[in-house]
Order: C-alpha cells, then sequence, then structure tokens
C-alpha cells in the first residue's frame, strides 16, 4: 500500500467514527421524542383542558355559564389530540435532544467556545417557556376578548341564557323573533390554532436576546452596529407581529413592544460583553485606547518593519525589471540603427 492510501485510510476512520456517533446521537434524540410524544398523548385531554382557559374564561366574563366547543369531523378531537402530543412531546425531549447536540459537538470546541456556547444552550428553552407562558397567560385571553367582544354579550350568548316558559308543567315554545340570533360555537383545533400560533410566536421572538448575545460574542455583531440598525428592526418587528399573529391591534401592539424591548435587552447585553471584553485585554496589555498607543507598540512596529521591507523588495523587483527591459531596447534600436557598421 502507497503512502497516498495510508494517508487516506487514517483519514477516514474519524469520519467513520464521527458518522457513527452522529447516528447513535439521533437515534438517542428520536427516542426521547418518541417517549416525550406518548407521555404527553396520555395526557393530552387535560393538556387541551389547560390550553382553553383564556377562551373558557372569556366565554364566562361575557355571560356563558356553560361553555361548549365542538368538533365537525369523527376524526377531529383525535387529531387535536394528535397536535398536542407532537408539541408537547417537542417541549419535553428538548433538554434530552440538546444534550446530545452537545455531547456530540462538545469534544471539538475549545475551553472558551464551551464557556461562551453552553449558557445559551440552557437560556434557549428557559426563555422560550417565558414567552410561552406569557403568551398563554396575557396574551391570549385578551385576543379572545377582542375577538368575542364584537358581538353584542345579549346576542352573542342568547341560545344559552334562555329558558322556555312553562305552564300548567308544559314546556311552551318560545314566540318567534325577527332576524338571526348570532351564536359562538367555537371548534376545537380552530381555537387550538390560535393558541398555539401565539405560544410558539412568542416564544420564538423570546430567543433574540439569546441569538443577538450569541452573534456579540461570536464577533458577528456590535452594539454600536446593532444600534445604528434600529431603524430597520422597528420595521422587521413591525412585519413580524402582522404576519405571525392573529389579524387584531392588540396581540399586534403587544408582540411589537415585547419584542422591541427584547431587541433593546439585546444591545445592552451586548456592549456589557464587549466592555467585560475589553477589560480583559487591557489586563493583558492588549488593549489601546487610540491610534498613537498602537503606532507605539512594538508588535505593530515589526508589522510595520515587515511592510516596509517587503515594499522595497517590491520596488527593487520592479526596478531591476524596467532596467532589464530598458537595456533590451536600446540594443534592439542599435541594432535596427544602419548608421552602426560593425567596425571589425
Amino acid at each position: 500500500m502507497s503512502r497516498t492510501e495510508d494517508e487516506i485510510e487514517d483519514s477516514s476512520a474519524p469520519l467513520i467514527e464521527h458518522l457513527a456517533e452522529l447516528r447513535t446521537r439521533l437515534i438517542r434524540a428520536v427516542l426521547y421524542f418518541i417517549v416525550g410524544f406518548i407521555l404527553c398523548f396520555v395526557v393530552a385531554g387535560t393538556i387541551l383542558d389547560w390550553l382553553l382557559v383564556p377562551i373558557e374564561a372569556s366565554m364566562r366574563q361575557l355571560g356563558n355559564p356553560n361553555p361548549v366547543m365542538q368538533y365537525t369531523a369523527p376524526q377531529e378531537y383525535f387529531f387535536t389530540l394528535i397536535r398536542i402530543a407532537m408539541v408537547g412531546g417537542l417541549v419535553i425531549s428538548f433538554p434530552f435532544v440538546a444534550n446530545q447536540l452537545w455531547r456530540f459537538v462538545a469534544p471539538g470546541l475549545y475551553k472558551t467556545e464551551k464557556q461562551a456556547f453552553l449558557p445559551f444552550l440552557i437560556a434557549s428553552p428557559v426563555m422560550f417557556l417565558a414567552g410561552g407562558t406569557f403568551a398563554h397567560f396575557i396574551v391570549t385571553p385578551l385576543a379572545m376578548k377582542f375577538f368575542l367582544g364584537f358581538a353584542d354579550t345579549a346576542s352573542l350568548f342568547s341560545a344559552f341564557l334562555e329558558q322556555a316558559p312553562i305552564e300548567d308543567g308544559e314546556i311552551v315554545a318560545p314566540a318567534a323573533k325577527d332576524g338571526i340570533n348570532i351564536v359562538f360555537q367555537g371548534k376545537v383545533n380552530e381555537t387550538l390554532d390560535i393558541t398555539l400560533k401565539l405560544i410558539v410566536a412568542f416564544g420564538l421572538s423570546f430567543q433574540l436576546p439569546v441569538l443577538l448575545t450569541l452573534m456579540g460574542r461570536a464577533g458577528l455583531a456590535t452594539s454600536a452596529g446593532l444600534a445604528g440598525v434600529r431603524k430597520y428592526a422597528v420595521v422587521g418587528i413591525l412585519t413580524l407581529a402582522a404576519v405571525v399573529t392573529p389579524p387584531d391591534v392588540i396581540t399586534q401592539v403587544i408582540l411589537f413592544t415585547v419584542v422591541y424591548g427584547l431587541y433593546e435587552v439585546s444591545i445592552h447585553l451586548v456592549r456589557r460583553f464587549e466592555k467585560k471584553r475589553e477589560e480583559e485585554l487591557k489586563a493583558e496589555g492588549l488593549w489601546f485606547e487610540d491610534e498613537e498607543d498602537a503606532e507605539n507598540d512594538p508588535i505593530f512596529d515589526e508589522f510595520a518593519d515587515d511592510e516596509e521591507a517587503a515594499d522595497a523588495a517590491e520596488h527593487a523587483d520592479d526596478e531591476s525589471v524596467w532596467e532589464i527591459a530598458e537595456d533590451d531596447a536600446r540594443r534592439t534600436d542599435d541594432d535596427d540603427d544602419p548608421g552602426m557598421v560593425n567596425k571589425d
């Protein structure tokens, strides 16, 4: 076997080991998700009741003593529970999946990179849960009240509040009324869509400080740069609020206020990290306040000397090439001159 083949064999073995480890981590992550899915499916009905608490409270406040939700297809309720189990399984299994990701990536990171990456891996699920909780207990009730509040309370729940009159022990049919009674009859899957959309939207929005701070530590973003594009960030946040939230002004204003506040918090966190890094560089003697200090640094002087030497060598080569070209041109002119005669 040649030397090249030996090098290929030596380099292929670690790659195969990494792929085998990646396969193991992925299999474990899928198993964690399946376990979380099964656990959530067992209690999916209870989770659904908890997710419908905001609209139930809104309906009771509007005068309905017995809130009712319905489904119009035989399989609708079953697939609603499946969706709840999938989302819950992702939430439950995320810490374990993140642990598998960390175990796969950590051996290839330096100590400083581990110290920078691990806190954000822990903060990400915490911030997502905080955003989802905020959306469920504060934003969703306001959105439900906004939507249901368009209709008149008396006519909205008249079908539930009205009782048929009784005479001589017999129920008398109520007299016919003009017009149409508008009654809210909510569907389980449509109401769940609004609730889950708000939870996911606010959960992802709460990831903004985590993402921008991580970019700041990696040198991909600065506090000055983030502050300089603030007006573009406002436009982007307004667009995000209009797309991911239901079409009501209250929810959009809340999402915009929260995300913009998180953007300002991100700028503060990045600036704080920059100050900390500046203090560390000053302690090591590698920080310079202005250009004069940088020019007086011996390391920069050494780099400047090297650059001057390289420039001088380059100019010398150019001059030598130019002189050779001039000599060749002079000889060519002498050969072509008819007045020049060989005296020999």
